[in-house]
């Protein structure tokens, strides 16, 4: 009878067990288990068409639960302006990144997708999130201190909308700002640049100090978001400052000036590192083996992983995709390990599929790539922590982070000109006033405030974009009960003339725009932005605000202006100007850039033997806080 028992039992355990999933013990799935134990567990078990999928990298528009499933795509991204529907909520974001999560976990193995957006300047994609100044303006402030807090911010923000992976930050040394992306940059000094890379400790936490170099670190899956440097290297020298197009610079200029911001984010544990579009001396960055592979993974101990732009192996050949498996070939080969391909990614399967299976590629370089995603993926617990909550909801554009915002504005704002003569100083100006004119084409506009990279990927004008102060506004709610503000957009000179103003506010720029739309080879202000200039300082007081991503030419207007102000493009938190115009604060920004007299001088850079500018590099005039206004 007890034998009989035992032959029952044993059965019946052995199902309940393997029911259990203690059919095989899985070293990956284990958190005890050291890192690269799992790593090895792992990519032991996995089949070339997990390994490939695992290395591409889809736009969310393509990634259903079932497309995750079928080719094991190992990563999402939202491009600018790709959301789940227009002002979605934290709990749209969070349901639509858990759903494609859980066509990932329910793959043989259960590898968790990895989702990544562009968080540039705040979590830019999502609608009510804080928008802080963009990249020139926090260089401007020369507090790597706050830019850190930005980051941690930032990364609350996004992991609110189930988020754990930003394509920030940009390190590019901007030397010619006729770059259309020249805003994204700190600095065109590379040590400022270095500073404000301490972005990466705010968005993943600060790396233990027993750390080895090189290798990734996020401090947890909850608070933390996956960091990318970008865009290596050399995007932000190219000639004429043409986007994507070919930096020609020797060896020496390009590690002295372009790759030591790079050293910073790897120091500080960097997870990721995204190529640039751009060439150096004639060679494709997505091609380049030298500086992928044997200079930023074996010389510089990168131990995360590479990721391409968007679509960016399809632009090795000088027409987009015109030979596209030499394209694949020759970015796996310089040692891109995840792939952006937002649309074409069966192809792209398919064809890496086959040039690995026909030894075009070997597998060595499969596994390394593999080797690298995984480390990212483990490092951030996303094994443990697949899934995102709505426990962090109201952290999207929280009180304090708006506030953050609003001081970084504050401190970001150069103060270039301040007065006719230096006795008779037009900043602060009082807040007890009679009747002020508020005129520009800026001054009543959120979206040109923030710029690019706002809710859509080129950004967009009007004030119906997403939730902030406008520069009108902030003036409307900090000057006295009986001051009357005017506003118009573009007043003629009879109607300044004529109704008795006690001074001016001017605010003119540029309209929003990102990336190639944002080349621009004469850098004028646009229209009306000179007419208002002139219709309203040439007859009353007035103080000029530029709003821009760049520096502008302001030379022909300066005799006219009796302050002027450069705000850069300051986000959503429009108070902090007004808070420094009217000296609740003081000036203290130093300009990040040269100010050029004329954009024949350009490119010219501080140090460059044919410096001449109209403001230099590191100018900026300070003001104390009014005491009594």
């Amino acid at each position: 009878m007890e034998h009989s028992l035992r032959l029952i039992f044993i059965p019946l355990f052995l199902c309940s067990w393997m029911a259990m999933g203690g059919a095989e013990y899985l070293k990956y799935k284990d958190p005890k288990q050291p890192l690269n134990v799992r790593i090895d567990d792992l990519l032991s078990r996995m089949t070339l068409a997990e390994k490939v999928g695992q290395m591409s990298q889809i736009a969310m528009e393509n990634a259903t639960s079932e497309v995750i499933n079928k080719y094991f795509i190992g990563s999402v991204l939202s491009g600018g302006g790709s959301v789940p529907a227009p002002k979605a909520s934290a709990e749209a974001w969070v349901n639509m990144v858990n759903e494609m999560q859980k066509g990932a976990l329910s793959t043989r193995l259960g590898i968790p997708m990895i989702y990544g957006i562009d968080a540039v300047h705040g979590h830019n994609n999502a609608y009510k999130a804080t928008i802080f100044p963009h990249n020139i303006g926090l260089g401007a402030t020369r507090e790597p201190a706050l830019v850190k807090r930005i980051g941690a911010a930032t990364a609350l923000e996004v992991r609110a909308t189930g988020i754990p992976y930003v394509f920030a930050p940009c390190v590019a040394v901007c030397r010619d700002p006729r770059w259309g992306r020249c805003y994204e940059s700190y600095s065109e000094d590379t040590k400022i640049v270095q500073a404000m890379t301490e972005l990466i400790p705010g968005l993943q936490g600060e790396i233990p100090a027993n750390s080895h170099k090189g290798v990734p670190f996020v401090a947890g899956p909850k608070r933390n978001v996956a960091a990318c440097a970008k865009h290596y290297v050399g995007d932000g020298g190219t000639y004429k400052g043409i986007n994507e197009n070919n930096t020609i610079i020797s060896l020496h200029g390009l590690l002295s000036i372009h790759m030591p911001p790079y050293y910073e984010a790897i120091t500080k544990g960097v997870s990721t590192v995204m190529v640039s579009f751009s060439s150096w001396n004639g060679v494709k960055m997505h091609a380049n083996h030298y500086l992928v592979t044997d200079f930023l993974k074996n010389k510089l101990h990168f131990r995360g992983f590479v990721i391409s732009d968007w679509q960016g192996i399809d632009r090795i050949t000088s027409s987009p995709h015109a030979n596209y498996s030499y394209s694949i070939q020759a970015g796996v080969h310089a040692g891109i390990d995840m792939v952006m391909i937002p649309y074409d990614y069966p192809e792209f399967i398919d064809d890496l599929t086959y040039q690995v299976k026909n030894n075009v590629i070997p597998m060595s370089r499969i596994d390394d790539a593999i080797r690298r995603i995984l480390r990212v993926k483990f490092t951030m617990g996303l094994f443990e922590k697949p899934y995102a909550d709505l426990s962090l909801a109201d952290q999207l554009g929280k009180k304090e982070h708006r506030e953050l915002a609003r001081e970084a504005v504050r401190k970001s704002l150069v103060l270039l000109k301040n007065g006719k003569s230096t006795d008779n100083p037009l900043l602060p100006l009082p807040k007890k006033a009679k009747k002020i004119l508020v005129a520009g084409s800026h001054a009543d506009n959120l979206g040109c405030q923030c710029g690019g990279w706002t809710i859509t990927w080129q950004g967009r004008s009007g004030n119906n974009l997403t939730i902030g102060t406008t520069i009108l506004d902030a003036i409307k709610a900090t000057v006295g009960p009986t001051t009357k503000v005017v506003y118009s957009e573009n007043p003629d000179a009879d109607f300044v003339d004529h109704d008795q103003f006690s001074y001016a506010i001017v605010a003119v720029g540029e309209q929003p725009y990102a990336e190639t739309n944002g080349d621009n080879l004469n850098l004028t202000i646009p229209d009306p932005g000179p007419s208002v200039i002139q219709n309203v300082c040439r007859n009353i007081k007035c103080g000029v605000i530029i709003i821009s991503g760049r520096p502008l030419v302001i030379e022909p207007y300066m005799h006219m202006i009796d302050a002027l102000v450069a705000a850069w493009l300051p986000g959503t938190e429009g108070q902090g100007v007004a808070d420094v115009l009217f000296g609740d604060y003081g000036f203290s920004g130093k300009l990040s850039r040269t100010w050029f007299k004329s954009v024949d001088q350009l490119p010219m850079n501080v140090g460059d033997p044919h410096y001449d500018p109209l403001f230099p590099f590191g100018f900026g005039l300070s003001t104390e806080p009014a005491t009594t206004n």
